[in-house]
């Protein structure tokens, strides 16, 4: 174990004894040759010990330090010269390389050390140290290139943090917008169900108080012309005349019968009613079948919340993580695509320079499209394949519809104002394949109308 004073005496980077050591504005000091290959390819000079920035690129040397280095050193060398051989109580002078071991002269002619090599106890010392050092240098390598992975880990989960906030905000926002829907929906029906009990009972109510008049005359002529039944004889012949025109006057009413529709229409409003309410709500969503991945996007990138849409911008500070391109202005569709027919829309808008296609799945980040990729490019005023032959010029294009036959190896192109066929380009694919889109801004990609169709087969 060291001693306190050796410490004392030692490079904090190479953990030896310093050697022409210099003196930093932070009063830390280091080997002259440690802390150059601290330094090196590092933009920002800092201390290797407190982190604060040098003021200085060569800095002063430590005289008083090396002086007193210099003193430790011999003394140092002077105390172990007289350590002595245990087996022959003579100095150890001698460091066998065979053996790895300090010996003295009498060990070196012994038959235990015939035809070993040996070499002075400071010379041995020296060649070691310098082995040591070289074999310490890639821990140290390594060591500096974990903490810089641990500083963009500790970035990455910080992101995380930020895209689960973020996420959870978005999730909530389109729930709520599903709820309100739903409380506006079940109002409209409850009002309409409200609406209709009031007009047919306010119907029933009329009907009945209509038939409680016709009873109650009914009654009063049944009444009196029983009266004038009870009557002698001559009071009842005497009135006759009147009762008959009083019973003519009050002929026999239909039987009164409820009116067809009269009760409430349970069927119309229970009936399918949660697929009456999805198909009303589709009108409300929309569906992409592509949709951008954030985590492949170039840093200069911003999405849409929905992640249908982007623009350029300042360049954000994003985890380099596998799947993002950091080399050119470009993003991935979220889903890849080993098997089936598969179609998206984009807009491309009056961008003057763009490229769409796919990329394989193994050659996502940095992907070039006619490298791991195919394509088209549109430039100016035409329209070039990366990956084959030219092809002819073209108007400016506002919306391309890109087809991805997958089992045919077919990559189709067409205009989809004009439905006209742009470009096909055939490969065989055996990789999942990404949509892929660069040099494009703004882009939007265009949502497919949402359609219901009933299957009575079943």
């Amino acid at each position: 174990m060291a001693s306190r004073l050796e410490e004392d005496f030692c490079c904090s980077v190479c953990q030896d004894v310093f050697r022409d050591p210099v003196l930093l504005s932070c009063s830390h000091s280091f080997c002259k040759d440690c802390l150059k290959s601290w330094w090196k390819d590092k933009e920002v000079k800092e201390c290797p010990l407190c982190k604060r920035r040098s003021s200085r690129s060569e800095p002063p040397g430590n005289l008083v330090l090396k002086n007193l280095c210099e003193t430790f050193l011999q003394e140092r060398d002077q105390s172990s010269s007289h350590a002595l051989c245990s087996l022959h109580s003579e100095k150890l002078k001698l460091f066998c390389l065979d053996h790895q071991q300090p010996v003295c002269l009498v060990c070196r002619d012994s038959e235990q050390h015939t035809d070993h090599r040996f070499r002075p106890i400071d010379e041995a010392a020296q060649q070691q140290k310098k082995q040591l050092q070289k074999t310490l240098e890639p821990l140290k390598d390594k060591l500096q290139f974990c903490e810089r992975v641990k500083v963009e880990f500790e970035q990455t989960a910080k992101h995380i943090k930020v895209q689960a906030g973020r996420t959870e905000t978005q999730i909530k926002e389109q729930f709520k917008k599903l709820h309100q829907f739903l409380e506006e929906e079940e109002e409209a029906r409850m009002a309409a169900l409200r609406e209709e009990e009031e007009q047919k009972s306010r119907m029933m109510k009329e009907k009945i108080e209509v038939l409680s008049r016709d009873i109650t005359a009914l009654s009063d002529t049944i009444r009196t012309t029983e009266d004038e039944l009870r009557a002698d004889d001559f009071s009842f012949l005497l009135n006759y005349k009147a009762a008959v025109e009083r019973l003519q006057q009050r002929p026999l009413l239909r039987d009164p019968q409820l009116a067809s529709g009269a009760l409430i229409d349970e069927a119309k409003h229970l009936g399918n009613l949660s697929f009456n309410i999805w198909n009303k709500l589709k009108d409300l969503v929309s569906y992409s079948p592509v949709v951008l991945d954030p985590n492949s996007a170039y840093p200069e990138l911003i999405l849409s919340e929905d992640l249908t849409s982007l623009r350029g911008g300042e360049k954000q500070k994003l985890p380099d993580n596998p799947e993002r391109y950091n080399q050119y202005f470009s993003v991935l569709g979220s889903e890849g695509f080993n098997s089936g027919t598969h179609s998206w829309d984009v807009l491309v808008g009056d961008s003057t320079d763009w490229r769409l296609g796919v990329t394989a799945e193994s050659v996502l980040s940095g992907t070039i499209i006619g490298s791991g990729g195919w394509g088209i490019f549109f430039n100016s005023d035409k329209s070039l394949s990366l990956s084959a032959s030219s092809v002819p010029s073209l108007q400016k294009i506002q919306k391309i519809r890109v087809t991805l036959d997958w089992n045919r190896g077919e990559l189709s192109f067409s205009d989809l104002d004009t439905n006209k066929h742009i470009h096909t380009l055939r490969r065989t694919f055996t990789k999942k394949m990404f949509p892929y889109f660069r040099d494009i801004d703004p882009l939007k990609l265009l949502p497919v109308k949402v359609s219901v169709t009933l299957d009575q087969s079943s």
